[in-house]
């Protein structure tokens, strides 16, 4: 997990960034479960976690990234004491987003294509 730097961003990359970005995460994958599990690593070593969100108009922690035996990407979030796994297709960002965040912005791209 990346937790050096300022903790969010304002860039924003283009179709074409993106396309290049899902090029390196999956450029020696031979099937959608390779290539899913490339752009986790890439989110999951690049994400700047924890950060908080909204979900519902209540405000959450992301906490880390990981990977279900289903073949999800989920971010894992606590709210208090309680915890739970919302799909990274479904997590909104804040506002700014978080350093990394382009690489989930590549991943929800690339899930339109599968």
């Amino acid at each position: 997990m990346r937790k050096a730097g300022k903790p969010h961003s304002h860039k924003t990359i283009s179709e074409a960034g993106l396309d290049k970005l899902i090029e390196e995460a999956t450029v020696d994958c031979y099937n959608e479960a390779e290539q899913v599990s490339g752009l986790f690593c890439m989110i999951e070593e690049r994400l700047a976690t924890p950060f908080a969100t909204e979900v519902m108009g209540v405000e959450i922690i992301v906490e880390k990234i990981d990977l279900t035996d289903e073949g999800a990407i989920v971010a894992v979030c606590r709210r208090g004491a309680n915890r739970q796994r919302i799909n990274i297709l479904d997590l909104p960002l804040p506002s700014p987003k978080p350093i990394g965040s382009e690489w989930i912005d590549a991943y929800r791209r690339w899930a339109q294509w599968n």
